[in-house]
């Protein structure tokens, strides 16, 4: 196989929750352009249906909460039906409720761990026969800064964010004798409706633009090569790893 076409999904399927908006509709659009069917999940039907109208052919919306454990045996069949059995798992679905310490409710904390670290491992789980059968796979979750990083009033996002990284090494560890492959990509500073109050707030977005390596936040064009990566033949002997599009936050 030619190098490029190691970074072609053509033929295999990708499943997207959050795939509406942001982070998990930037990366849904990469994996689309490079050849995948596409099922976009989440809660918002009107959201996920003009997404995946804009996508083209061979997209498909699927609403459904991730965060409702009791449903994600019927969101997992649902999400089957549009193209089969889904070769690609991305899980971008997430919220921050950025709650003072002395504000977080247990509904709060209980919504916020559900959606990030729950969901991907259960949701991966119930799609994992198909790829044990097939003996490929790629599972993609979304670190965070947080995963390494502590910052104000989101003590359960972190939470759920350090989660996260050790959840994927840990499925790496578990399924990679199946053929599949398990990573993340830990975004840096993005405007997304998540990061909304950040870049209201010019003056902090700049600093934290000054921050980085590179001199500026990120775009979200600047995920989509990391994800065809990731959830492409090019990654084959690459699992349990967390790639860090943070423009070099974490390096300075």
């Amino acid at each position: 196989m030619a190098v490029l076409d190691r970074f072609r999904l053509d033929g295999r399927v990708a499943l997207v929750t959050g795939g509406g908006s942001g982070i998990g509709r930037a990366i849904a659009e990469a994996l689309h352009e490079a050849g995948a069917a596409v099922v976009l999940v989440g809660r918002r039907e009107d959201v996920l249906a003009e997404a995946a109208e804009a996508l083209g052919g061979r997209a498909a919306a699927v609403a459904g909460d991730v965060a409702d454990r009791r449903g994600l045996t019927t969101l997992a069949a649902d999400a089957v039906a549009p193209f089969g059995p889904p070769d690609i798992v991305v899980h971008a679905a997430g919220l921050n409720a950025r709650q003072s310490w002395d504000q977080v409710t247990a509904e709060a904390w209980d919504a916020q761990l559900e959606s990030m670290l729950a969901a991907p491992f259960f949701l991966s789980r119930h799609l994992m026969p198909a790829m044990r059968e097939r003996g490929w796979g790629r599972i993609l979750t979304i670190a965070s800064l947080q995963s390494v990083r502590a910052m104000p009033d989101s003590i359960p996002y972190g939470a759920a964010k350090g989660g996260v990284a050790q959840l994927t090494r840990a499925m790496a560890e578990a399924w990679g004798r199946f053929g599949v492959t398990c990573n993340a990509i830990a975004p840096g500073f993005f405007p997304t409706a998540l990061t909304g109050p950040v870049f209201a707030d010019a003056d902090r977005a700049d600093r934290l633009a000054a921050a980085t390596c590179l001199g500026r936040n990120g775009k979200l064009d600047d995920l989509k090569g990391a994800a065809i990566f990731l959830c492409s033949p090019a990654s084959d002997y690459i699992t349990g790893q967390v790639l860090f599009v943070d423009g070099g936050f974490t390096a300075k």
